[in-house]
Order: structure tokens, then sequence, then C-alpha cells
């Protein structure tokens, strides 16, 4: 079996076939200066009830992979490869028409920034009628108990006083549940969060993500939560892909994630997020450089102009995805003998910095 065809498979057994399925999905934009690889071959699965955590920074494709499953980078001129299937139908290749229909009713997105998502012109209540006369057959009365049935649903106080409100009569954390509850018109098999609490206090945050939860558990939906917070994923995710480059370079259940990654980039994210039960003075450590482009991609391992424990041959051999040793349902794009990455990722653990965990396994001085 391919590291392609096992990805997901062995956490999500006995659930079934999955709902969503993305096969080799590559994603392309030509411009005046060259082909975008905004999405190069990546292959995930989900299923009903449980949620995907994609995570990476920003330019790594994962907002652009979700928005080619609803379909939406076609009026962009995108060339789109691969298959993403859903219950079965490869949304790839469906019609315009066809696709629409499943668009807001079965596969749902809350988009990033709520704001700038809602019609500023248009109240709330009007948004959220629109979206379920789009897809049933109901009077207008019936769609606007629906929409004030929504907003209570999200706990927004007062939702038949509110439903009138225009975006920017609430705060930001309503936009955000209003948002959700546009979603959740129709009940959708499929939902799909580009960081829900962006912007959002901690608070807020808090009380988003337990609503996504709490209407998961109610509708047993599927959810793929996109982040560049890997404390959101450990919250919400059964399962975790980090995506550095338009690629998947490590994935595996959350709680093995994040006992043992075996991925650089994984562990630049991990060492970046700031830890209460370390010392107060303890430094964080940022991933050296910036992500690279995606038209005039590095060679070899594209994460290697930023990996500290970059070896010669990294910069010539493209790691594939495959199984870590003894682990069927843990997956890694890495050049890194698994003996080394254990050892090093030992060392950061116990509070070396890289450079240090470097000399501790005898790894250092071998810069590309």
């Amino acid at each position: 079996m391919s590291a392609s065809e096992a990805l997901g498979a062995p956490s999500a057994a006995g659930l079934g076939e999955p709902l969503l399925r993305v096969e080799d999905l590559r994603v392309q934009f030509a411009t005046d200066d060259g082909i975008v690889h905004a999405v190069d071959g990546i292959t995930y699965q989900v299923h009903r009830g449980r949620t995907l955590g994609i995570v990476g920074e920003s330019g790594s494709g994962k907002t652009v992979a979700s928005l080619t499953t609803l379909g939406l980078t076609r009026q962009q001129g995108a060339h789109i490869s691969g298959r993403i299937l859903f219950e079965g139908r490869d949304l790839v290749g469906l019609p315009d028409e066809q696709l629409r229909a499943i668009r807001g009713n079965e596969i749902a997105m809350v988009f990033q920034d709520p704001l700038s998502s809602l019609h500023p012109l248009f109240r709330v209540g009007a948004q959220l009628i629109e979206a379920v006369l789009a897809h049933r057959s109901v009077s207008r009365a019936q769609a606007r108990e629906r929409a004030i049935e929504l907003l209570g649903l999200v706990g927004i106080p007062d939702p038949a006083g509110r439903v009138d409100n225009y975006p920017h009569e609430f705060s930001g954390g309503m936009r955000q549940r209003a948002m959700i509850a546009m979603a959740l018109a129709n009940e959708p098999k499929l939902l799909i969060a580009d960081e829900p609490t962006t912007a959002l206090d901690v608070t807020v945050q808090a009380q988003i993500l337990a609503l996504i939860e709490r209407l998961q558990r109610e509708l047993n939906m599927a959810i793929v939560i996109i982040t560049h917070d890997l404390g959101v994923v450990a919250e919400m995710a059964d399962d975790i892909a980090v995506m550095y480059a338009g690629r998947i370079v490590e994935t595996a259940p959350g709680s093995v994630m994040f006992a043992g990654p075996e991925h650089p980039y994984t562990w630049g994210l991990l060492k970046s997020i700031p830890m209460l039960s370390g010392p107060r003075a303890q430094s964080l450590v940022p991933i050296p450089g910036t992500p690279p482009s995606l038209i005039r991609r590095p060679s070899g391992c594209h994460f290697h102009p930023r990996c500290p424990y970059a070896q010669p041959d990294h910069a010539r051999i493209d790691p594939a995805l495959e199984p870590v040793p003894g682990k069927d349902d843990h997956h890694v794009a890495c050049l890194l003998d698994a003996a080394d990455r254990k050892r090093l990722w030992a060392e950061l653990q116990a509070g070396r910095m890289p450079d240090q965990a470097l000399a501790a396994t005898g790894l250092g001085g071998a810069r590309p």
C-alpha cells in the first residue's frame, strides 16, 4: 500500500467509506511571472462525525485546496487535476449546475473574514434567508423563521430582534456566529471552517470552537478546519495534516502528532507556541526565513532552505510522504533518518535550541 492510499485510513478504521476523499489534488494558476503551484499533489480523507485539521503557514495551500473542493477556484482560471470524491462523486469533473446544488447544501464553508464575507448593505437575516431559499422549497416567511432559529442555535441573544440588524451592528464574534449559522442553514454533511477564530479574543475563540463541536455532535457533520494555530487543532481535530509549499509533509491522528511529531516543520510550528508548563523566561523558537515562492520552489525538499537540520543531499532529493517505521497511521515526508528524528525531537523537548540538538546528535555542520 502506498502512502497516499494509506493516508488517514488506519486512524479511521471501522468508520466505513470516507465522506470526502481528496486524491492527488493539484491546483495551478498561470500568471505573468510563471505557474503558481498552489496545491501540489495532496491526498486526505475525512469521515462523518470526525474532524480533520489542516495546519500550516499562510501561503501553504490550505485555503486553495478547500476552495477547490467547493469549485470556487474554477472562475479564477485554475488548472485542476486529481480527484475530490464526495460520497463517491468526483467534484472536479462535476458540471457547474450540479456543483452549485451541493455547495451550500451538502458542503458549506465558514470563510476567514466574516466582515468581508457578509454583504454590508443587506441585513444579516436577509442573507440567511437567501441561503435557505437557494436550496429549499419553502416560503419566505418559513425561511425567515429558519433564519431566526439558526441565529438562536449559534447563541446570538434575542435572535428575533437581531435578525434585521446589519453586519456592522454585530460584534466580531457575533458576525462569526452569523457566518456559522449561514453555513449550517441547510444542515450540511461537511463543514469547512477556514480560520474560524482569527481576530477574535481568546474567550470568544473558545466559545466558537465549543459551538462548532456541539453542532458537529448534533448533526454528525464531518469538519475540515483550516488554521495556522496548532492550539486550535489540539482542541478539535481527530486527525491532522501539516501543509508546506502546497504539499502535505506530515499527517497523523491528533494524539500521535502531538506526542511524537516527525517533521522539522511541525517541530517549528510546535516550538512557536507559548507553553504554560514551561519556564516563564523560556524564549519561543521561530522558524527561520519565510515561506518559499510557489512559482520558483526550492529544489529537493522544499523546506530545506529553512530547515536547521538539513543535510547536503536534501537540496536535490525530493522526499515522498511515507509511513513512519512501526506506525501505519503516521506519515512524514522527511529525508532525515527516523532514529535521528526521534533523537532531535527528544533534544528539543528537553529545551535545547536547534543548533544544540544538532550538536548532541552529531548532525551539525552539514548545511546544504
